[in-house]
């Protein structure tokens, strides 16, 4: 093999795993970005987010029927872990659903750079947007904060 073969097929595979890398990147900050778009759906429709949680519990308790059906499981093992599981539920339904559509905003606006993506412009535009939205909703609340701490 000629040492110019070895170079260009260096080079070949060198530009094929940054292509590569970049299009991981940009596909992580579209779902990064769809994800907040979800929880930012859920803010407006709150309802939408109680049913995708009351789905979850219901799988969950299916399973914890399953296993206590096949003798893996004790009633009494049974109640415990439903009652976390009715417990988790109930948390990430009261949950700000603002707070977790900046983060998730925040997270495809700045781990998944660079190479720049319209999913990380977007995200940007929609973290001061998202940012102002919970803001207000932690006035409402009457719930103190320092700007740093919403970082």
């Amino acid at each position: 093999m000629s040492w110019r073969r070895v170079l260009l097929t260096a080079a070949g595979l060198l530009a094929f795993v940054y292509a590569a890398a970049c299009a991981d990147v940009v596909l992580r900050a579209r779902s990064a970005y769809l994800e907040g778009e979800k929880w930012l759906a859920w803010d407006a429709h709150p309802e939408l987010k109680k049913a995708h949680f009351d789905a979850v519990l219901a799988e969950r308790r299916k399973t914890f029927e399953a296993e206590r059906a096949a003798g893996r499981l004790s009633a009494d093992e049974f109640v415990k872990k439903l009652g976390l599981a009715t417990f988790e539920r109930d948390q990430a339904v009261s949950e700000s659903s603002l707070k977790y559509a900046y983060v998730w905003f925040q997270t495809a606006a700045e781990l998944f750079t660079p190479p720049e993506s319209r999913w990380t412009a977007r995200a940007r535009e929609k973290m001061k947007t998202t940012r102002e939205l919970w803001k207000r909703e932690l006035d409402a609340g009457k719930i103190p904060y320092k700007d740093y701490m919403l970082e």
